[in-house]
């Protein structure tokens, strides 16, 4: 009975986990649709909300208007038009005091992320940690900077981001010279499949791309 009920468990447990997650989200984007339709109460006529009020006890319109709205937003900042109210609404972010220094440390975090001419989390690494002989999977996030590339030069450092296992959102910041990481073939998904999973999803490899094993590297 115990196998049969593991065997069930196994098939089950991923699918709950994932409707789990989906209805997180979907109800996540409906609080935030339902605050943007209360700021719309307080400053427009009823006449004018109501129609929004009743589309609002649909399950998972937020997920859908979020959604549009970011999509739209992004079509819209795509040509110089949309660019330039951006640039005045970044403009008046950064000359509020408080929110300035937070927005701008997010926005230039966002912008290293998902900016497609940026290069933080392109690659998965090898690097030893947390200790000389016992390695992990990081990303490059790019290169120390400022005051602290300073004084790292003239050697080679990289910026990475070690996740922990197997909540990958938390993780440590470490610097280390180029040498001292192994570049791997996997992608970034992959590693963090390899990351979440402890070890137990590993990606499949070519024996052609295959590194020399660390066993057999001298130097």
């Amino acid at each position: 009975m115990k196998k049969y009920f593991i065997t069930g468990l196994l098939v089950w447990l991923p699918a709950a986990i994932t409707v789990w997650v989906l209805l997180w989200i979907v109800g996540l984007l409906d609080g935030v649709y339902h605050a943007l339709l209360a700021t719309f109460e307080a400053v427009l006529p009823a006449t004018a909300v109501e129609p929004l009020a009743r589309l609002g006890k649909v399950r998972g319109l937020g997920f859908v208007f979020v959604g549009l709205a970011i999509f739209l937003t992004g079509v819209f900042v795509a040509n110089i038009f949309g660019q330039w109210w951006v640039r005045q609404w970044d403009r008046l972010m950064f000359n509020i005091p408080i929110v300035k220094s937070i927005y701008s440390s997010v926005k230039q975090v966002s912008d290293t992320l998902f900016s497609s001419s940026g290069n933080a989390f392109r690659e998965a690494v090898l690097v030893q940690y947390p200790r000389q002989g016992s390695w992990t999977v990081a990303f490059v996030t790019g290169r120390p900077g400022g005051e602290v590339g300073h004084h790292l030069a003239p050697e080679d450092f990289l910026s990475l981001y070690v996740p922990t296992t197997p909540n990958p959102t938390s993780g440590f910041f470490l610097m280390v010279p180029r040498s001292d990481v192994i570049k791997l073939n996997m992608s970034v998904d992959e590693a963090l499949k390899y990351i979440i999973s402890m070890g137990v999803v590993a990606p499949p490899v070519e024996a052609a791309v295959l590194p020399v094993p660390l066993r057999n590297r001298t130097g």
